[in-house]
């Protein structure tokens, strides 16, 4: 009985999913092309700003060291 209702559920998902596929086809304001452009500005923006955030990061980093390297070197 448990594995009917495994399977119904797929079904009901499957189906589910399909329907999803074909209004968003249906209804998307951008063509394909629009679309494919727009993410790759996007990912291209994320990348910029993960580059920017990760160097500002390493610079703090580089002072926690510093200072810590000076407070080693006060208590020695």
């Amino acid at each position: 009985m448990k594995g009917c209702k495994g399977a119904s559920n797929l079904a009901f998902l499957l189906v589910g999913m399909g329907i999803g596929a074909g209004l968003a086809l249906l209804f998307a304001p951008k063509s394909g092309k629009e679309v494919r452009r727009y993410l790759v500005r996007r990912a291209e923006d994320g990348r910029d700003y993960l580059t920017a955030v990760g160097k500002e990061l390493r610079r703090q980093a580089e002072d926690v060291v510093e200072k810590g390297k000076d407070w080693a070197a006060k208590l020695a």
